[in-house]
């Protein structure tokens, strides 16, 4: 009886390391959304956290209230902190308004902006992609900083997803602009965050190109003034935003103009 139990015992200390090691980023949406919204002091009554498979679409937010999160996203989430990147970022699209705005285009103008030309048409949508997604990605720092969360999470999560050949061909990480514009922008708004750093081999990949572009920077004073100046205005930008959203009640201004001008209609 004594050697069944025994067994018993050290069947159940094997298996609970491995029931304890899993993280399902999933799970863990609603909680660290909710945590993202309430130490901003953003309005977080009736907000729901959803994650969706496919394409991510939160231009109703204004009105329902609920913010999808892509699961392909969470995939390569493994902690809080990356979970809270993945949130962080599309809060930050909602704030911007990145949805809210195409929508208020299409019902004035019925237009969606983009060249009927295939090539011009790639390159046009190509550019406002990656332009939205820094936006995003400015006030998703200022969001997890303030929140307690490891901004540089963030680049963990962008580099660990597919990235472009060209990327490829020149020995960058995956997703390198975008990276490189968060790491930049955590150093010049929460230096002591860049300082700390964030404990993965990711990470530490991503620093060796990362120092490689820092140094030529600091060595050239035309490349130091502009990245000084795009840091300055994505700062102001970026407080701006998050502080009108509140002040709106948890509305952009894109938001606000599209059910003004929806319900005069």
């Amino acid at each position: 009886m004594k050697k069944i139990l025994f067994s018993l015992f050290i069947a159940v200390a094997i298996t609970l390391p491995s029931s304890a090691a899993t993280f399902n980023a999933a799970n863990r949406v609603p909680t660290v959304g909710q945590d993202l919204l309430t130490k901003n002091g953003i309005p977080a009554t009736n907000i729901k956290f959803t994650v969706v498979s496919g394409a991510v679409d939160n231009s109703d937010y204004a009105t329902n209230k609920v913010v999808n999160i892509s699961s392909n996203e969470l995939s390569y989430a493994g902690n809080d902190n990356e979970v809270a990147a993945v949130v962080a970022n599309e809060l930050g699209h909602i704030i911007s308004g990145h949805a809210s705005k195409g929508k208020l285009v299409s019902l004035i103008t019925g237009d969606t902006g983009i060249s009927s030309d295939s090539t011009t048409g790639t390159l046009v949508s190509n550019y406002k992609f990656t332009k939205e997604e820094k936006e995003a990605d400015v006030i998703a720092v200022n969001l997890m900083a303030n929140a307690g969360y490891n901004p540089l999470a963030m680049i963990v999560v962008a580099t660990k997803q597919t990235g472009t050949y060209w990327e490829a061909i020149q020995g960058k990480p995956a997703n390198a602009e975008r990276a490189m514009n968060i790491y930049d922008y955590t150093g010049y708004a929460y230096p002591a965050k860049l300082s700390a750093g964030y404990g993965c081999n990711e990470y530490k990949n991503f620093l060796t190109y990362a120092n490689t572009i820092v140094a030529e920077r600091k060595q050239n004073k035309k490349l130091q003034a502009k990245y000084e100046k795009e840091m300055k205005k994505y700062r102001k930008n970026s407080v701006s935003q998050i502080s009108k959203f509140k002040t709106r009640g948890g509305l952009s201004g894109w938001d606000a103009a599209f059910e003004l001008l929806n319900s005069s209609n």
